[in-house]
């Protein structure tokens, strides 16, 4: 009797070996998947750090943006920390500084495009923003 319990116990093991290895074969697919986001992912961040350590900051970048300089653009997004970084104070820490609404509206989104254009704006955004 055991040995009909093996047999009938091993026909289940060769039924279910499909899906088995289906399921192995998925898994390994996943897992090279993975393995090539993160060489893509490594070979961004070294392009980037590459970028950053290159990146030269020329007079037209750090020009004033409706007289808002990157000082105090740095400065009252600094200020926002004691507003929980809420963003609609911005306006009000501006206006503290003598900056008109709509001059700081329009320097935000400039900033923040030259920021995201060149690394060495953003370096020197974070030196001016952190105090270091």
């Amino acid at each position: 009797m055991g040995m009909f319990k093996g047999l009938k116990d091993m026909k289940q093991t060769v039924a279910a070996a499909p899906g088995l290895i289906e399921q192995a074969q998925q898994m390994q697919a996943n897992g090279l998947a993975m393995q090539q986001n993160m060489a893509a992912q490594m070979a961004e961040a070294q392009a980037h750090q590459a970028a950053v350590a290159t990146a030269v900051i020329t007079p037209a970048d750090l020009e004033p943006i409706n007289g808002v300089d990157l000082e105090a653009f740095a400065q009252v997004s600094a200020g926002l920390a004691a507003y929980n970084y809420d963003t609609s104070k911005a306006v009000e820490i501006a206006a503290a500084r003598g900056i008109a609404a709509d001059d700081w509206t329009t320097a935000v989104d400039g900033w923040n495009e030259r920021i995201k254009a060149n690394p060495a704006v953003a370096k020197e955004f974070n030196r001016l923003y952190t105090g270091r």
